[in-house]
């Protein structure tokens, strides 16, 4: 798991049922927009800037992942001792946050600052509490760019920027060194296609000796959703229509993805099919598991395992390697105080800022937010004793379809997610199973 956010894959899972409780979040009405990012924006600016202010600021970490935040706090209102910030992960875990920023808006309560996973924008953004910082992020100084278009296009449901990514991760194929050595078979390369790894996992599967040669999500949550979008795009299919009011998941090329895998698992039985979103990362570093698609959270614990791995890109669709990006966020909100407002941009800004993220994200085991942290000696140093640690953070350039932040995604992903589950698991076929599932989806958005 990623260093620094407790559970994951398991919040995603979970991130598709919890969401949901913005939408009849009481005391909230939606202020959706189709503004650009600075189409009409008004930027930031304290009715006094020195004037003692005092913000609450909501984590979603541990506490070793806290002591390094709280440093932060620590500088930065040593630099400017009129602001005042109370910083608490603000919740028992990371997935609970969600709920309580619904219950807070309800009643006054919800902080300036909160930690919020990616798939959670689209409510967040809708609820009528978040800032607009599109102006901000605007100014050449900020060097938005630096940022993966995809974790800025998170960043902004509805043409709203409503914070700044607080992390980026995607998708990868991790190979177990050990079992490929043992069976004889070549590593693989970044031009593998998707009908060599089929080949290559039954190859490694070995049911008497608990070998798998891969494994997928079937918890039926975001985890087992996103993992798929990246094949649904080599295809040359897309999750929404181009009017994202209905959805096109259900498409030949939607059907050839989910179809590819479920062979794999029905017919070729090479597939573990992790019904808890946790055990698959483990069984790869005990040697269980020949590839497995995942991200830089597993690099934690295959490192501390002392997995003899490497890491390469996806599979491919010909010499489409595309992955799918996962940023999650630090989200602004709006108390309608000017200078709570500008003091809380300004300390995103600091924190967001490539000296800091250095010695944040980087120190403690994440991707770099910005690709002019690539060249540091930081990173450098990290890429020197962590396999395909280089590898994941320039494969942020692979992410080129976004996950899609329009409201209703949650269901969609839901609905996407608990089919894919069961198909995966034998049930059902895969036409009619996606066509109900799309059928499910478009009344959400519809609804929305």
């Amino acid at each position: 798991m990623t260093g620094h956010r407790r559970t994951r894959r398991t919040v995603l899972a979970l991130a598709a049922l919890t969401s949901v409780v913005l939408a009849g979040c009481a005391g909230v009405d939606p202020e959706p927009t189709d503004s650009g990012p600075t189409a009409s924006a008004t930027p930031l600016t304290a009715e006094d800037p020195n004037a003692p202010v005092e913000l609450v600021w909501w984590t979603g970490q541990e506490s070793d992942a806290q002591k390094i935040l709280d440093a932060k706090v620590a500088d930065f209102t040593k630099q400017h001792p009129n602001v005042t910030i109370r910083s608490s992960s603000g919740a028992a875990t990371t997935d609970d946050l969600l709920q309580k920023l619904s219950a807070g808006f309800a009643a006054g309560t919800y902080p300036d600052i909160s930690y919020a996973f990616g798939s959670w924008a689209s409510e967040l953004g809708a609820s009528g509490k978040t800032l607009d910082i599109s102006a901000e992020v605007a100014d050449p100084a900020v060097k938005w760019e630096e940022i993966s278009e995809a974790a800025r296009e998170t960043a902004s449901p509805g043409g709203r920027t409503i914070g700044i990514p607080a992390l980026v991760d995607n998708l990868a194929l991790f190979y177990n060194k050990t079992l490929f050595d043992a069976a004889g078979v070549p590593y693989p390369t970044d031009t593998m296609t998707w009908d060599e790894f089929r080949a290559t996992a039954k190859k490694l599967s070995d049911p008497s000796r608990n070998v798998f040669g891969t494994s997928f999500d079937v918890t039926g949550g975001e985890g087992t959703t996103w993992a798929m979008w990246p094949q649904l795009w080599q295809n040359g299919g897309q999750v929404l229509a181009p009017d994202e009011k209905t959805v096109a998941f259900n498409s030949e090329a939607g059907v050839e993805a989910v179809q590819f895998w479920r062979d794999m698992a029905v017919e070729d039985k090479s597939v573990y099919l992790d019904q808890t979103a946790e055990k698959a990362i483990g069984l790869f570093a005990s040697n269980n598991i020949a590839m497995l698609v995942t991200g830089p959270w597993a690099l934690f614990d295959v490192g501390g395992a002392k997995t003899d791995y490497d890491v390469t890109l996806l599979p491919g669709t010909g010499d489409d390697h595309q992955t799918v990006s996962g940023p999650d966020l630090w989200v602004l909100f709006d108390h309608q105080d000017r200078n709570r407002a500008y003091w809380s941009y300004q300390f995103v800004k600091y924190l967001t800022d490539p000296a800091q993220d250095l010695t944040w994200n980087v120190e403690f085991g994440n991707l770099p937010l910005r690709s002019s942290e690539i060249e540091s000696p930081e990173f450098q140093a990290k890429a020197k004793v962590t396999p395909g640690y280089e590898l994941l953070a320039k494969n942020l350039d692979n992410a080129k379809n976004k996950r899609p932040t329009v409201e209703g995604y949650v269901e969609v992903s839901a609905a996407y997610g608990k089919a894919v589950s069961r198909l995966l698991q034998g049930q059902g076929e895969v036409g009619p199973a996606l066509d109900d599932a799309a059928e499910a989806a478009d009344r959400a958005l519809a609804d929305r």
